[in-house]
């Protein structure tokens, strides 16, 4: 038996729907890295609290992967923002579960801040170290969000703590290791850079011309793709005004916009009434959710993909793109100044200029032959640095360091921006 390792993701599950206000890029790592450890001989167990009293305790993902469901509060969909009161008891129940299944583990991985708490109450009652994720700092998005941050005021002090007493800290891209060492003091040698990465047997490119076909696109069309959460820090209101000011707009340009749930209604009802405050419904087509199986056709079918959020810890959404062989233009902020290489495998913006991403919009449709090299080199890059192999390569030797009683022999700590830029 391999050995054991558990995963606390208390609201980001591996099985929820993608798109969603609560369900993105945390709940796509959880599972994808977990997957990865599997191969590895190791037995993983996500824990993540249950939003739906149907739902079984114990449901398998996938060979020696399991995901628990912890009582932990309502058995609802319930905002994030308000789940910080129900830790204790998701740190009973998961008690509970270990005592029944007289199981214990060598490590724990928590994911976001309040399973960090949970983390370390595990750690101070049964001695197991942990190492953690934050995916999002406190900290920074209080500076981005001011008054219309909701979490509560105990966040900052729960990450500091668990600065603290993890074993390991992984950063998710060069940018977040700086803010935990500015905003957190975080001892450089505790921290190690660990990106995101992308699944290449579940998205990669097809041929266009089939891409479009299933999804009824002329061939002839220019079709601009932005795909993810329908929440305002992702910017998509700013792709749709850039839309409206790129001088192809007159020309045979679509924008797809992926993603939205019930949950994120009013957002999308804010987007769709810009976009006829522009007069650009007619070249704005909003989509919804659509299953991971599907994605690799919208990302194939698009000639650009665009993602302009004004915060972004990581981002996994240039990733799937640049898997698919589609160039990227992105914000210059966090993860995606990391990921996507200026002017190599797309192209960087200021956050909130639609101006300078009209710009750059029309630049490349009218540059067909650069788009292909773009695309090219984004191919060749996600293979090259952002597989889930890649990461789980990485975390293993964390893990081992930990594990092992050994002193921490830390992974690649990845590449600098300016080391990978060619790649």
């Amino acid at each position: 038996m391999g050995k054991r390792i558990a995963f606390i993701s208390e609201h980001a599950s591996p099985l929820a729907a993608l798109g969603g206000a609560d369900a993105g890029g945390q709940n796509v790592y959880v599972g994808e890295v977990a997957k990865q450890l599997a191969t590895m001989d190791y037995q993983i167990d996500i824990f993540t609290r249950r939003e739906d009293k149907e739902l079984p305790e114990v449901v398998s993902f996938g060979d020696k992967i399991r995901i628990i469901h912890v009582n932990a509060g309502p058995a609802e969909d319930i905002p994030k923002e308000t789940l910080l009161q129900y830790m204790p008891a998701f740190k009973a129940d998961m008690l509970r579960f270990m005592q029944e299944e007289q199981i214990t583990y060598e490590l724990i991985h928590a994911n976001f801040f309040m399973s960090a708490w949970v983390a370390m109450a595990l750690k101070r009652e049964l001695g197991i170290p942990f190492v953690v994720t934050f995916h999002a700092l406190g900290h920074i998005r209080r500076i981005h969000q001011g008054d219309n941050d909701q979490f509560p005021k105990e966040r900052l002090a729960i990450e500091e703590e668990a600065v603290r007493e993890a074993r390991v800290i992984v950063a998710e891209c060069p940018q977040d290791r700086e803010d935990l060492m500015t905003y957190y003091h975080a001892p450089a040698e505790k921290i190690t850079v660990i990106p995101c990465g992308v699944n290449v047997e579940e998205l990669y490119p097809v041929n266009k011309s089939v891409a479009r076909s299933l999804l009824g696109i002329p061939y002839d069309e220019k079709v601009l793709l932005q795909l993810g959460r329908m929440v305002p820090r992702k910017g998509v209101d700013n792709v749709i005004m850039a839309l409206a000011k790129a001088r192809c707009r007159s020309s045979n340009v679509r924008l797809l916009i992926v993603g939205g749930d019930v949950d994120t209604a009013k957002e999308l009802t804010r987007l769709k009434q810009l976009a006829s405050d522009l007069k650009i419904s007619d070249k704005v087509y909003f989509l919804g959710q659509k299953s991971r199986q599907e994605l690799k056709y919208y990302y194939t079918a698009a000639d650009i993909f665009i993602t302009t959020p004004w915060y972004e810890p990581f981002g996994i959404t240039p990733l799937e793109a640049m898997a698919c062989g589609t160039p990227v233009i992105g914000s210059k902020v966090g993860g995606i100044k990391y990921s996507v290489a200026d002017g190599h495998s797309g192209a960087l913006v200021p956050p909130k200029d639609p101006e300078a991403l009209a710009r750059k919009i029309t630049t490349l449709l009218q540059s067909p032959a650069i788009l292909r090299e773009m695309g090219n080199n984004a191919l060749r890059r996600v293979n090259k640095l952002f597989t889930w192999e890649l990461v789980a390569r990485d975390m293993q030797a964390v893990y081992e360091g930990i594990i092992g009683n050994n002193d921490i022999s830390y992974p690649r700590n990845f590449r600098t921006e300016e080391e990978s830029v060619s790649i």
